[in-house]
């Protein structure tokens, strides 16, 4: 089977490369990947899983078809004239493709872009068959649009329950419910860097957009800063820095480096340069404990039986949580209510002291977790 893979903001966001890998993993390579940033996902080796082409392809102003998209603009009123030159290209790849598979991951959580409902719009007049890919979607978010969005997809990836949950109570009955794809991820194990020592570190994982979700300023970074200095106080334990989203505009290297310039000189942290999603998995996998703000940082944690705590934001990390534990209380502590400094240090302590429950719990469930994953094939098969 041939399959269309779209949209995908670029490998500088090792979450967006996860989802590549493995559904290639998952369906073979019989898969082209329309990206927003190609040369990020050649730097990371995607070309050997799948064909890139470009998501927005340039038009010649002084070509037929600009003319056209002009005069349907300027006399018959049509606003997605240009739009439809810029993204003809993956429409007609998917209509020799048996399905467009439209990557979910966080790009329903806050209302889908306006690129995203466009495409799809083309996608149903050309009598393209889509499927949402692996999808959280925050319930208040499902306004009337997005509803008629949804209602074109011939079947819809709920990557946890809540969002599972959700769809159907509005009627979407081709949801079906599955772990996201990147809990097949390989891992890779690069030689450690000097400071990290396998089975004793403590992953961390900083975000951006965490910081931007807190509602007292400065509180998220200072629970951060208060957490490292509890572990090196309190235990014997390192600390890796480990980045998993690197875009200019969005970059986990930036909070991170703010804790390494304040805890060098202990000899007690170390930062993990950018890697790929593979790497960074071999990296997270031999940790002992993970507190983690990306969502496939702490994908790739569960996965490989990591204790791990979430900073989180948003639907995906507690339905995630729920899904695995039965609860996301002590799992997930959203950023936006962080009200003290000292609320992750108390929650990785309730962390190691349920550190040998937790492992115990991931040896039950984990395996046939993870296993649910390719009941996809299945579902397809179906289709």
């Amino acid at each position: 089977m041939k399959w269309s893979l779209y949209p995908h903001g670029g490998s500088g966001n090792h979450g967006c490369e996860a989802i590549v890998r493995s559904t290639a993993k998952l369906l073979g390579n019989d898969l082209t990947l329309f990206s927003s940033r190609v040369e990020e996902d050649m730097a990371v080796g995607l070309q050997a899983l799948c064909r890139l082409d470009v998501a927005e392809k340039p038009v010649q102003t002084k070509s037929l078809l600009y003319v056209k998209a002009m005069m349907k603009s300027k006399f018959w009123g049509q606003k997605g004239a240009y739009d439809e030159l810029v993204f003809r290209h993956i429409v007609k790849a998917a209509k020799q493709s048996d399905y467009l598979l439209s990557i979910g991951g966080d790009n329903y959580c806050y209302g889908a872009p306006e690129f995203v409902y466009f495409v799809h719009k083309m996608a149903d007049k050309a009598g393209v068959k889509r499927i949402l890919w692996g999808a959280s979607i925050e319930p208040e978010s499902i306004d009337e649009r997005m509803m008629s969005d949804l209602k074109g997809f011939d079947k819809i990836w709920a990557r946890e329950s809540l969002t599972y949950d959700a769809l159907i109570a509005k009627g979407l009955t081709q949801t079906f419910l599955l772990p996201d794809p990147a809990f097949t991820l390989d891992r890779k194990d690069l030689p450690l860097p000097n400071g990290f020592v396998e089975g004793n570190t403590v992953g961390i994982n900083v975000s951006p957009m965490i910081i931007g979700y807190e509602k007292s300023q400065g509180m998220a970074l200072q629970n951060y800063v208060n957490l490292v200095r509890s572990i090196i106080d309190t235990t014997d334990m390192q600390v890796a820095l480990i980045p998993h989203v690197v875009w200019s505009h969005n970059d986990d290297r930036k909070p991170l480096a703010q804790l390494y310039e304040m805890f060098k000189d202990t000899g007690r942290v170390v930062m993990i340069e950018d890697h790929n999603a593979e790497e960074l998995k071999g990296y997270i996998a031999r940790c002992r404990f993970m507190v983690v703000a990306r969502t496939h940082a702490s994908i790739a944690a569960y996965s490989t039986q990591v204790p791990t705590l979430v900073v989180g934001y948003s639907v995906k990390a507690r339905g995630i949580a729920k899904d695995i534990f039965g609860t996301e209380e002590n799992y997930v502590i959203p950023v936006q209510s962080l009200k003290t400094d000292d609320e992750l240090v108390k929650g990785f302590r309730w962390l190691m002291a349920h550190e040998a429950d937790i492992k115990e719990h991931y040896a039950e469930v984990m395996p046939e977790y993870v296993n649910r994953v390719y009941q996809i094939r299945e579902i397809l098969k179906d289709c």
